[in-house]
């Protein structure tokens, strides 16, 4: 009778068991509902609009029979004041069902700058021109620097700063979102140019700069809390190219005795020690045509370091002699790469990838940040370093 009892009390057990578990496989499979997309959206000009689905299944966004989102968030932005018909359409397991609306675009209440309206932050490698563009002045620190740095690129009339040798960046950004449209999107202003006798095409005085850039997401003014995202030029994913790659420079000693070279612009060959993560070490030439210092005056540590990418060397003797060097403009991707009239020096948001080389979809970028992606010095013209003369928005007029 106990046993009997005990088989009767199982058999409940089980019973209840998978009572349970069929109860909760279909709370986890159970699909949310989705309330539906207002009957329209108002965003201003250059802001972004968020649309949460919340809802499961696969998501479709879009637009004019465009599909421009496959996200359950649809982050949309528009340079342009008009009204764009809106479709979502949401498959859960084979059925599908599809939603309306549309998104009215009003110009802004007020008016943006194109151009840069600040910079964040300067930090130069060494160079011939570093300590002249911007111009260090005793008793400068990096505050004061940074200052110049804006002073120089701020505004529609902006002029030249110098980044120095490899890693040497700055760090601006502008009012308003920069929107990631179809097609390239903002203009970074440099100093190439093509030169008259090269034999390459399109070659002449070009030194790429790599291009980061990042979203303000939470609206802070600031790029502390977004991931930095690199422009993937045409170089990006070659084998010639080096990530993470770490340079270090090393403070001259001002009482050192130069070490001219055998050419007289050769005023001291041993003259800033530098040495690199791959196990290379040298020093940069100080030439003839530059009497000041080539470290960054207001940095008081004795050695400073950049970790960034860096692309194959781009500047070759063209006269076998030393005499004429020219620099070969890479395809796109790039700061001061091409001259400024050229489309080569026009960037796509949509270049962006990750920190592990995977494409992303900004809506817009905020901050844009510049570094010389090349460690080569080419003769007599000195290091290869990146100048940035501006930027600007594509989409303002």
């Amino acid at each position: 009778m106990e046993r009997s009892n005990l088989k009767i009390s199982q058999a409940v057990l089980v019973l209840f068991l998978l009572i349970g578990i069929t109860g909760c496989k279909s709370d986890r499979d159970e699909e949310v509902p989705f309330k539906g997309l207002e009957e329209s959206y108002t965003i201003s000009r250059f802001k972004v609009l968020n649309i949460a689905a919340n809802s499961s299944g696969k998501m479709t966004w879009s637009v004019n029979d465009s599909i421009i989102s496959e996200s359950s968030e649809l982050d949309f932005i528009s340079p342009y004041a008009k009204t764009y018909p809106l479709t979502l359409k949401i498959d859960q397991n084979g059925k599908v069902k599809t939603y309306q609306s549309k998104i009215i675009v009003d110009k802004e209440a007020g008016s943006y700058s194109k151009y840069i309206s600040t910079v964040l932050d300067f930090r130069p490698a060494v160079g011939q021109f570093t300590n002249e563009i911007p111009e260090y002045e005793a008793g400068n620190t990096a505050a004061n620097m940074l200052q110049k740095a804006r002073e120089s690129l701020i505004g529609s009339n902006p002029t030249m700063i110098s980044l120095g040798g490899f890693g040497g960046y700055v760090v601006f950004g502008f009012d308003h979102t920069i929107p990631n449209m179809n097609g390239r999107d903002f203009k970074i202003l440099g100093n190439a140019f093509w030169g008259n006798n090269a034999n390459e095409p399109r070659s002449g005085s070009c030194e790429p700069g790599i291009i980061m850039v990042a979203y303000d997401r939470n609206k802070n003014g600031k790029p502390d809390d977004n991931e930095w995202y690199e422009i993937a030029g045409s170089e990006y994913f070659k084998n010639t190219t080096v990530k993470n790659y770490t340079i270090t420079y090393f403070k001259p000693n001002k009482n050192k005795i130069p070490v001219p070279g055998a050419d007289p612009w050769q005023a001291d060959i041993e003259y800033i020690k530098w040495q690199d993560n791959l196990g290379n070490t040298g020093f940069k030439t100080k030439n003839a045509f530059h009497d000041h210092s080539f470290f960054p005056l207001w940095i008081p540590d004795t050695s400073y370091a950049f970790t960034g990418t860096k692309i194959q060397n781009n500047f070759i003797d063209q006269s076998g002699t030393g005499s004429y060097w020219i620099g070969k403009s890479y395809d796109f991707g790039y700061a001061d790469n091409a001259p400024n009239n050229d489309d080569a020096s026009n960037i796509d948001i949509s270049w962006a990838v990750d920190r592990s080389g995977n494409y992303v979809k900004l809506p817009g970028v905020d901050f844009i940040k510049v570094y010389t992606g090349i460690n080569q010095e080419a003769g007599w013209l000195g290091e290869v370093s990146t100048e940035v003369a501006g930027a600007y928005d594509l989409y303002l007029k």
